[in-house]
């Protein structure tokens, strides 16, 4: 990497301002934010977005998926023929950064992606996602200030519904092409909310499908994020460099009884379907605390039926979710997990419904990418640590599709999705000139 590069650091002031302004919107006070995505407040953060890259003079640009992009276009105006930072032979005529060719062969210009997402859980905190946004931002205005040429087109990009208020990575992974249709007939956040919301933000289903890139065309994708837990508070690390995002899945169990009068029904007699789902909650924590400890599982939501004081419960419906950074321990604790509910079901009487949502594989985050974050940590006089995700991210829509890297900084108290949620402002600046000085060592020339 060029020495003049070395020394090149992100505007601190400019950041702040930019994501000061940012976290107003959808603000709920004690520094919370509520965006669920494609609602009133998640658009107008998107305004905010458009604001930001049109006024940096950086291109911009929405797809069918509702992802909005700043761009800083490469400014190669030769054909030439040069090894990417990720090994790959690039043969490249960038006219305007777009298609080139070569020998018959189509190909694109390669695209850098930074980013994040700017819609948050209900009532969550102001840095998750929204910190990751801002940083993309601001290190495409450093590059293009300074007039740097990375041997490829840099983008900043703001993914729609990565918090799964409606689908879940929807728009990084209909841009990954992995978005299948029948995730939208069934969206985990109802069918009629997901219809409201791309309603509301001119965008359709059929336009969703229209936002995949080819593989070719992408040089890799990098995050920064908040870390979401004490790890790194607790080994006083500037920054952790991600190893892996854990796998997530996602199910409804349907514990079933039988309706009763709760006064003159014997307990003996009763088939409530409140004690197998309860029974199940307490197992599966003794369950995965005791076989998996590595790994974390979570009953977010019961649903009684008919669900008033005097009637026994005819029906318990529980939202499970449990996640792990091991493909095979994965299948294993999905396994104990199903045969625990089926066990705690045959205890009380019930009967047992069971409905999976969706399945996310472990990923692994790319070594060399590792590496050139480890590097920059190496230069920039900062510590750092390896360690792996317990929250999913939209990196993993582009696992076998490109080079991932993800970087966290320290989460005060670990706290994530709730207004408490912070981090302190050095370890904020730190985290993004470690992007930036990652993005030039990728993409010197």
């Amino acid at each position: 990497m060029s020495e003049s590069f070395s020394t090149l650091r992100i505007n601190p002031t400019r950041l702040f301002d930019s994501f000061s302004a940012l976290s107003l919107i959808g603000a709920t006070g004690y520094g919370g934010v509520n965006r669920p995505a494609l609602g009133e407040a998640h658009l107008a953060a998107r305004d905010w977005f458009r604001i930001e890259a049109e006024s940096a003079g950086l291109e911009f640009r929405v797809d069918g998926a509702g992802n909005h992009s700043a761009i800083v276009i490469a400014r190669a105006t030769a054909r030439h023929l040069h090894r990417t930072a990720f090994g790959a032979v690039q043969v490249s005529n960038l006219q305007h950064g777009r298609e080139i060719a070569s020998s018959g062969d189509a190909l694109l210009a390669k695209t850098l992606l930074l980013g994040s997402h700017l819609d948050s859980v209900p009532n969550g905190g102001r840095f998750d996602g929204a910190l990751g946004v801002a940083a993309a931002l601001e290190v495409l205005k450093t590059v293009k200030e300074n007039g740097i040429n990375l041997k490829f087109d840099l983008e900043a990009i703001d993914f729609t519904d990565e918090e799964g208020t409606l689908v879940g990575l929807l728009g990084s992974s209909a841009l990954a092409g992995r978005l299948h249709p029948e995730r939208l007939k069934n969206p985990r956040g109802g069918r009629q909310n997901l219809l409201d919301g791309l309603a509301r933000a001119g965008l359709s289903e059929a336009g969703i499908f229209t936002a995949v890139r080819p593989k070719e065309s992408l040089a890799g994708y990098l995050e920064l994020h908040i870390e979401q837990s004490k790890r790194l508070e607790r080994m006083g690390i500037d920054i952790g460099i991600v190893s892996a995002i854990v796998g997530i899945r996602s199910y409804r169990l349907g514990f079933i009884g039988r309706a009763d009068h709760a006064g003159s029904t014997l307990m003996t007699d009763r088939a409530d379907a409140s004690l197998g789902a309860s029974a199940f909650t307490l197992a599966a924590r003794e369950l995965v605390m005791r076989d998996f400890p590595d790994c974390v599982v979570n009953i977010g939501k019961m649903d009684f039926a008919p669900g008033v004081f005097n009637i026994v419960p005819a029906r318990v419906d529980l939202s499970l979710e449990f996640r792990s950074p091991d493909e095979k321990q994965f299948e294993k604790m999905d396994a104990a997990l199903m045969t625990c509910a089926k066990e705690q079901a045959a205890r009380f009487d019930l009967g047992l419904e069971i409905e999976c949502f969706e399945k996310h594989a472990p990923n692994a985050m790319t070594a060399e990418v590792q590496q050139a974050f480890a590097d920059s940590c190496d230069d920039l006089g900062l510590t750092h640590v390896s360690l792996a995700s317990g929250a999913i991210h939209d990196g993993q829509s582009f696992d076998g599709i490109c080079p991932i890297g993800m970087i966290f900084v320290p989460s005060v108290d670990g706290a994530s999705h709730a207004p408490r949620e912070f981090t302190q402002w050095e370890d904020c600046v730190k985290g993004v000139n470690v992007l930036l000085q990652t993005v030039l060592r990728l993409g010197s020339r």
